[in-house]
């Protein structure tokens, strides 16, 4: 049993996803929320932590206030420092508002403005120290910014147990073809 997941993953930019209308966005949208519907059940996780950072963490936020009325699940969003949506789009603005109200624990990791990369590591190791598992969107094959989070979370897999449990490619091309093959789309 694990009552805190953390989760991450690629930034949409690093998916080659523009914005909302991407036509796989959906998709990846249902895999996240299969992922931790399975994980929540599997292993009675009671909190769901994110950065609130845009791509994965971001659908995954939305996916478990989605499943609040299924699970007893809480979701925390950990921003690093204030005001960390300030340059994004304005739709990506929009879901982190929603995803900050609606979370049952907010607050900034850092209690300033943006200034320094090392905010962003200390994020990172912060989630992972508070958490008891980790579920990242990531391909070992693919860079991204999730390499830094997992760094963090392999160094505590190797001294203490901490599972890393990865989203897959496979996982996700197994949703789009359940959906297609669902919707009589081949």
């Amino acid at each position: 049993m694990y009552k805190v997941l953390a989760v991450s993953g690629y930034k949409p930019h690093e998916l080659g996803i523009f914005n909302e209308k991407h036509e796989y966005l959906d998709y990846l949208k249902t895999a996240i929320r299969k992922k931790l519907r399975q994980l929540i059940e599997e292993y009675e996780i009671e909190w769901i932590i994110t950065s609130g950072q845009p791509g994965v963490e971001l659908w995954a936020a939305e996916a478990v206030i989605s499943m609040k009325k299924e699970y007893p699940v809480k979701l925390a969003t950990l921003a690093p420092f204030f005001e960390q949506e300030e340059r994004w789009g304005e739709q990506t603005k929009i879901l982190y508002e929603k995803v900050w109200s609606e979370s049952d624990y907010t607050d900034f990791i850092s209690k300033r403005k943006y200034e320094h990369s090392s905010q962003l590591r200390m994020k990172n190791q912060f989630i992972i120290d508070k958490s008891d598992a980790f579920l990242v969107l990531y391909d070992e094959l693919t860079e991204g910014s999730p390499q830094y989070y997992i760094s963090y979370a392999k160094k505590k897999q190797e001294a203490a147990g901490y599972p890393v449990i990865y989203l897959t490619p496979d996982e996700i091309d197994e949703v789009i073809r359940d959906e297609q093959e669902n919707s009589g789309w081949n």
